[in-house]
């Protein structure tokens, strides 16, 4: 599965984020030392945070990205604090979730067209300006549809670094298999960050209301304003009417390179203005289902809470949760860490069936101890699951709609985690924890249902095919 040095230079697209000589390109990606051992979790990781400048955006994209395990909380409780409605701080906190859902691709494909820097810079100020004006007009009791608009705006603005990162990585490395450790790590990063940031802004915003929001406009502008500083590895910008006329051009030659793909219709292609809609054809599976996942993770989150307080111990939800997400970040640093045969959309059904099967065995833990083994034990395949997805569509996307493809797997997510929130809410009220233990389950097997009907959208495009999803 290793590739020479040789080759990794070659097929990097900007010579100022070549690998550097010295690096064995056998580092970047895992492999099976001498003699049958199996390689330490993490080693080739060390290799990839070597790569001139990837230490440096990868942090900054860490730092800039964590508001988004902390914003939605830090919301809640500012708003509870001020007004004493928790049902209206639910409500505020979903409309920035939708906010961002809906600006987040149209922002990712400004990145895409005109340059990370250029689109991050002006949207972190927005963003910072937006905390501020939400704070304010909550500590002065403003009407509620005052806070919905300046909650929806805030959310709305928040940068979506996952997405940018990932694209910085897929431009680094674009062709070898050390992008699937790069998409590991990054999954592991939004692990670590989901099992620090809630506790970490639950603690400050009980203290002081208003620092949860404010501590994620600190975040975000300084993590922000530091990746889209790092010139040197952004990708190059791509202009997607150029992609599409090299394809067209390749077509009209008898038995060219386009002869095959243009003029002719694939699965789940049904028209021009369907390329046009969704950057990748995958994505006519993948959104779907994500947004379902969305809702099952927010449905376990809530089902947790509650069962956790009829057992007489709420604030241990947030421990049993926490270590959710660090079976997923465990799995996640041992999936990376290895070379895989079996094609991507094969490996992502398999785990997305088995994340769903440990779901479906939360309704029946009699006790908190069961349940938080139950969920350390089914957390090892989500980030297995997601690295998977966004492989998928990465390598389905051509580079002029990399980041905003996957970006589209983001905002999916999060309008499931609004919804589920809104739905499971209502079940737990009526019906109690286990029920809401089984709408998550259901949730699960709908996406299960999704992927193994549009399993055939998941298979890599050529290249020949992928540059005509390409909008001009």
């Amino acid at each position: 599965m290793s590739v020479s040095r040789g080759t990794v230079i070659a097929e990097v697209p900007d010579p100022m984020t070549q690998v550097p000589a010295g690096l064995d390109a056998g580092q970047l990606e895992p492999r099976e030392p001498a003699g049958g051992g199996r390689p330490g979790p993490g080693a080739g990781y060390l290799a990839l945070l070597r790569i001139p400048g990837a230490a440096r955006f990868c942090v900054a994209a860490a730092v800039g990205r964590a508001p988004m395990a902390m914003l939605g909380l830090g919301t809640v409780l500012l708003v509870a604090a001020g007004t004493g409605r928790y049902g209206l701080a639910g409500l505020v906190s979903g409309a920035g979730s939708v906010g961002y859902a809906v600006a987040a691709p149209p922002m990712a494909r400004l990145a895409d067209r005109f340059g990370q820097h250029r689109v991050l810079r002006p949207l972190v100020a927005v963003f910072a300006a937006s905390c501020v004006v939400f704070v304010v007009c909550v500590e002065l009791g403003a009407p509620v549809w005052v806070l919905l608009i300046t909650g929806c705006l805030a959310g709305s603005s928040m940068p979506s670094l996952g997405s940018m990162v990932r694209a910085r990585w897929s431009a680094l490395l674009d062709g070898t298999p050390a992008l699937h450790s790069a998409f590991a790590l990054e999954s592991v990063v939004d692990e670590m960050i989901f099992v620090i940031g809630p506790a970490l802004v639950t603690v400050l915003a009980t203290a002081l209301p208003p620092s949860g929001v404010l501590l994620c406009m600190v975040l975000s502008v300084t993590g922000t304003l530091i990746f889209a500083a790092q010139r040197q590895t952004e990708p190059p910008i791509r202009p997607a009417h150029q992609v599409t006329g090299r394809s067209q051009a390749g077509a009209t030659k008898p038995g060219g390179p386009g002869r095959s793909s243009v003029g002719r219709s694939r699965p789940g292609q049904s028209s021009a203005g369907a390329r046009r809609r969704l950057p990748v054809p995958g994505l006519a599976t993948m959104a779907p289902l994500y947004l379902f996942l969305g809702a099952m993770f927010a449905s376990v989150d809530l089902s947790t809470i509650d069962f956790a307080q009829q057992q007489g111990h709420k604030p241990l939800a947030g421990f049993i949760l926490g270590t959710y997400a660090f079976g997923s970040a465990i799995g996640g640093l041992w999936y990376g860490s290895r070379a895989w045969r079996a094609p991507v959309q094969r490996r992502f059904a398999l785990t997305l069936i088995l994340t769903v099967a440990g779901v479906a065995t939360f309704w029946a833990q009699p006790a908190l101890i069961t349940l938080d083994a139950g969920m350390l034990v089914a957390g090892l395949t989500i980030s297995p699951t997601l690295i998977a997805g966004y492989s998928l569509i990465e390598r389905q996307a051509a580079p002029s709609r990399r980041t905003e493809a996957m970006t589209w797997l983001s905002s999916a997510i999060s309008i499931g985690v609004a919804i589920g929130s809104s739905v499971c809410g209502r079940i737990i009220d009526d019906l109690g924890p286990r029920w809401g233990y089984g709408f998550a389950a259901s949730c699960g097997l709908i996406t299960v249902m999704i992927c193994l009907v549009g399993l055939r959208r998941l298979r890599a495009t050529p290249d020949s095919e992928a540059e005509q999803w390409a909008d001009a």
